[in-house]
């Protein structure tokens, strides 16, 4: 099936029935997503994406989206009583999601590939076919909400431990119009039990952890597969330029590693990656300090319920998936870049990594967000915000 343009359609037609389909990944979530939605009178079509097929046409049984999560989707879907069908997006996966994963690693940035595979695959490509499909709308087993109150906002999950706001904050106004979001209203415990309930079959399948494209989960033994070319031994060096050891290539180094550096510090103290320069093919290394701090610049920024700020907001900003929140003012830069200002120092802000930003009252609410490009050391960071307003969530 040959792949759609990436442009999504700003003007949709009215809603005249009920048909979603539903990503079904052959795990719980996806699956009593399709259950909930059936059990509220939609017409539920699942679908199961083929996206990755390996170097030699093997694919990652185990990962999501692999063959053996084929199988738990059908069997779902039978015992549901619905449509199944796989969806071939291995060309336009590997083009959007694997291409930028490489090309990200080789420019020293650390990248995340299921928010780039949110963006691109589900939310883009998944939804244009489902609209060319005559559906209503489509579903993801996502934890997070979407409520509407004259805008659509974008809302933390009830359950927070499970929360997967974070992941979706590229979502604009025309997608959640078209978007269903089940199982943000459930604990994960709750969503084992009603797949208990039903008795469908993956109740007790333990949850995806691995890059679906990644088996074993170890992305520099996939960057030497896909391309040889970036095994290029350079120094690794102190802060203060000396050479103290030797890496295989920028790409396989993140900011904040600590581990598989080969190195050893005469003082005790472990040093961490704190600064990778792919011109120079150097990697810098420093102690854990020296990962602080207060200021990043974040580009490619979506804000999901308003126009974008004229003057700095007040937020919470989370710069990694698994990171807190820290308090910070978000100034703009342009329509599309903010630089971010903490009020306390962060740790091991990463090129490459998304910067989500909350409002700051509740921290409940997605105001927007965007990808790190670059950061101030905490020792030089003295920038102050421009002369702020208050804006208050969904405004």
């Amino acid at each position: 099936m040959a792949d759609c343009p990436l442009t999504m359609p700003t003007v949709l037609t009215p809603k005249k029935k009920k048909r979603v389909l539903v990503a079904m990944s052959g795990g719980v979530d996806s699956s009593v997503t399709a259950a909930l939605l059936k059990e509220q009178g939609y017409e539920v079509i699942g679908v199961t994406f083929r996206l990755w097929s390996g170097n030699e046409g093997q694919e990652h049984s185990k990962a999501c989206c692999g063959i053996d999560s084929v199988e738990d989707a059908r069997r779902v879907a039978n015992k549901l009583g619905i449509p199944h069908y796989v969806m071939n997006m291995t060309d336009f996966f590997a083009r959007t999601v694997i291409a930028n994963f490489i090309n990200e690693y080789a420019r020293g940035r650390t990248p995340n590939p299921c928010v780039r595979c949110n963006e691109f695959v589900k939310y883009r490509l998944f939804l244009q076919r489902a609209l060319e499909l005559d559906a209503d709308y489509i579903a993801t087993g996502h934890y997070a909400r979407i409520v509407y109150n004259g805008r659509y906002r974008l809302l933390k999950a009830i359950d927070r431990q499970k929360d997967q706001s974070y992941v979706l904050y590229m979502l604009t106004q025309p997608v959640m119009e078209r978007v269903l979001l089940p199982i943000g209203n459930f604990t994960k415990s709750q969503v084992r039990e009603i797949a208990k309930r039903l008795e469908l079959p993956v109740y007790s399948k333990p949850d995806s952890q691995e890059i679906c494209f990644v088996e074993g989960d170890d992305y520099r033994e996939f960057l030497r597969k896909m391309r040889p070319d970036l095994v290029k031994p350079g120094p690794i060096v102190t802060e203060d330029g000396k050479v103290i050891g030797t890496h295989m290539g920028v790409a396989f180094y993140t900011v904040g590693q600590r581990r598989g550096l080969g190195i050893s510090n005469p003082e005790g103290e472990p040093l961490y990656v704190v600064r990778i320069d792919p011109e120079t093919n150097t990697i810098v290394v420093g102690k854990r300090n020296a990962l602080l701090t207060r200021e990043a610049i974040v580009e490619a920024v979506n804000w999901v319920s308003s126009e974008p700020p004229k003057t700095a907001v007040r937020a919470r900003v989370k710069h990694r998936y698994r990171s807190p929140e820290g308090l910070a003012w978000v100034e703009p830069i342009s329509e599309t870049k903010v630089r971010v200002i903490w009020d306390e120092p962060q740790w091991a802000v990463t090129p490459g990594q998304i910067a989500v930003f909350y409002d700051a009252e509740t921290g409940e609410e997605v105001l927007g967000g965007g990808t790190i490009c670059s950061t101030v050391s905490e020792k030089v960071s003295t920038s102050a915000p421009m002369v702020s307003t208050k804006v208050s969530a969904g405004a």
